[in-house]
């Protein structure tokens, strides 16, 4: 029988003191990287929240009020998905408030249909994509992508002034934007087309 009890110590072995460490040290990582997840997730969170595009949309003045109200109008194309709107939003949404009773802030959503016809008259193909009108409605300049807070300023002081902008033709970074309608080819024997008015016979 001393022979059996010796050789059932021998056979069954304590664990080694490393595993132990290591499960503790394994769970510790799980936890801090379910932690920091969260932490992550919840800072996005409130950084979108804080300069939402939808909620400067819908404070936004309608178009057909902005472009007959007697007020200089910044029209913004933007859509959601668009890393440049989003890059500028906090710094816009701080113009539209210094600026709130001088002019007109519109938005334009490109993903909504409804917006085609404006699209198309101002040759939306990359956003953000800024039209400047006058006080009369009237368009006078237009700013392609993402454009630093001060160039933006120095247009709407021009605008509010009624002076020509000193960045008419600024441009920055932009969202590819493919419009869902493309205007139709003009042929050249439609009287509506430049060349159609010089022929050569």
């Amino acid at each position: 029988m001393a022979v059996n009890s010796s050789e059932s110590t021998a056979t069954s072995q304590p664990p080694s003191p490393g595993t132990g460490a290591k499960r503790v040290t394994n769970f510790l990582i799980a936890l801090v990287a379910i932690v920091l997840s969260v932490f992550l997730f919840l800072g996005l969170q409130t950084e979108t929240s804080s300069v939402s595009l939808d909620t400067q949309a819908e404070q936004s003045t309608p178009l057909e009020v902005a472009l007959s109200n007697g007020k200089p109008t910044l029209m913004e194309f933007y859509a959601n998905w668009c890393t440049s709107c989003q890059a500028m939003a906090k710094d816009l949404g701080e113009l539209k408030e210094q600026y709130a009773d001088s002019m007109n802030f519109v938005m334009l959503n490109v993903d909504n249909n409804k917006w085609l016809p404006e699209m198309t008259r101002y040759r939306v193909d990359g956003i953000p994509h800024f039209v400047y009108f006058g006080n009369n409605g009237d368009a006078i300049a237009q700013t392609i992508g993402e454009v630093p807070r001060p160039v933006m300023q120095a247009n709407i002081d021009a605008l509010v002034a009624s002076v020509p902008l000193p960045y008419a033709q600024a441009g920055g970074q932009v969202s590819a934007f493919q419009s869902p309608v493309t205007p139709a080819k003009v042929s050249q024997d439609d009287p509506r087309s430049h060349g159609s008015q010089v022929k050569s016979n």
